[in-house]
């Protein structure tokens, strides 16, 4: 048997993962919108493509966990990989909706499929390695900084290349001569992340061992996948602190979701123009790209000083409120010491959502045994996804100004205020979710 690697070697790779599977997502992030509009397609159709993006990562959430858990974390996360190398290059080089629709979905799928899968993996890797209570909520602040950086990054890049292709001599307009349109500078980021996701399938296979597993026959896939699935909704509803982590997540998606809708209408009108507007967010959205990772980097250090990692999400959901209270009452004015206090509240967001999570996911880990642990965080992912989408809608139906930030403030300290009380003491490992048996009860 291949000798686990031990817990710093399991986070470094954790990390490298992280940073591997969420670099091309914010080299595409900078660019997509654009290159579809090159190619033709309508702010409609636009819209239509990443709906069909959006609706296959939701669709396919929990079964694609369930798949993780049964199957294996390394031929998962592997063909997430290549489903998006192929996912990418469709994007980058299509030019009809039906291939453009393909690449989507396609890339919806691998998201499904990547969800918490290495973070499970990593998990279960530093439980075997150190024991049920080894230490977990360092590596998951890494991996979350690493995240963080990667998109930050990326959206730089991803927002540069086509800029510099344009410069010079006209490297960008040659590059499309010579492909006959079909490679357009714009596509550059997209192709550049196809690339970067064969090295994460070729890093995948290399150096991600884990666990033996019993097995995995086509009749056990079917039969355990909606097994895992059931016990990991039973899981939520019965366990109180995994509904608690259930229902924070819901409530950090509800302010994502809101920052996302509303901050590009204020950057337009701070600038004056859609274009200045949409660099002046990318810019800082790279901003709080960065204000989340050193939020992940201090969650440990928040529940040292907090003196719990409940205490600590606690006091960083705070935190994150504040912010969206300073957009609040900023919503309505473009005054220089009015934007600056919206920067910073726009930041005190991200970082606090930043530093909860890890201390949360630690929680989480530790009231859930392995052979469901992909599972739990898929429908973590499916509470923040759905309940995103259902204040968007709130939301865009409101009037601007400060009233759709203060519902969501509101709603952002309903989650801090979960945390004011302790749970018990978490099962011992192996009575949570188990393939094939009954979710635990606290």
């Amino acid at each position: 048997m291949t000798e686990l690697p031990g817990s710093r070697t399991a986070r470094r790779r954790y990390v490298t993962v992280c940073t591997l599977v969420w670099l091309p997502s914010g080299l595409g992030l900078a660019s997509m919108v654009l290159l579809l509009s090159e190619r033709g397609m309508s702010l409609a159709t636009i819209a239509g493509l990443f709906a069909a993006h959006s609706l296959t990562v939701a669709a396919l959430e929990l079964p694609t966990g369930g798949l993780s858990d049964v199957l294996g974390r390394r031929p998962v996360l592997a063909l997430a990989g290549a489903l998006n190398v192929v996912a990418c290059v469709l994007v980058g080089l299509g030019t009809t909706a039906w291939v453009l629709t393909a690449g989507m979905v396609l890339m919806g799928v691998a998201r499904a499929l990547s969800s918490g899968t290495a973070e499970a993996w990593y998990v279960d890797t530093v439980q075997q390695s150190a024991g049920p209570d080894a230490e977990l909520r360092t590596g998951l602040a890494r991996g979350g900084s690493a995240t963080s950086a990667a998109l930050a990054f990326g959206l730089l890049l991803g927002g540069a290349l086509p800029w510099l292709l344009g410069l010079g001599p006209g490297l960008g307009a040659r590059l499309s001569e010579a492909t006959s349109g079909v490679v357009l500078p714009l596509s550059v980021p997209m192709l550049l992340g196809a690339a970067v996701r064969v090295v994460l399938v070729c890093y995948v296979l290399a150096v991600l061992r884990e666990p033996p597993r019993p097995p995995a026959t086509l009749r056990s896939v079917l039969r355990g996948v909606p097994v895992t699935v059931l016990g990991g909704l039973r899981l939520g509803g019965r366990d109180a602190l995994v509904r608690r982590i259930l229902l924070t997540a819901a409530t950090v998606g509800s302010a994502v979701a809101t920052i996302e809708l509303l901050i590009p209408g204020r950057t337009v009108e701070l600038t004056g123009a859609p274009g200045s507007g949409a660099m002046v967010y990318a810019a800082l959205s790279c901003v709080g790209f960065v204000c989340n990772a050193v939020g992940s980097h201090l969650a440990p250090l928040t529940a040292k000083v907090a003196g719990s990692g409940e205490r600590a999400v606690l006091v960083c959901l705070g935190t994150g409120a504040t912010g969206l209270l300073l957009l609040a009452v900023t919503a309505t004015s473009v005054h220089p010491v009015a934007t600056a206090l919206a920067v910073v509240g726009f930041c005190l967001l991200y970082l606090g959502i930043g530093a909860a999570s890890p201390n949360q996911n630690d929680l989480l880990h530790r009231r859930v045994a392995g052979a469901g642990r992909a599972t739990a965080l898929s429908v973590q992912s499916l509470a923040l996804q759905l309940a995103g989408a259902l204040i968007g809608l709130v939301v865009g139906a409101m009037r601007p100004g400060p009233l759709p930030w203060l519902l969501t403030c509101a709603v952002l300290v309903s989650g801090a205020l979960l945390w004011l009380r302790r749970v018990g003491a978490r099962p011992a490992p192996g009575t949570a979710i188990a393939s094939g048996s009954r979710a635990g009860v606290s």
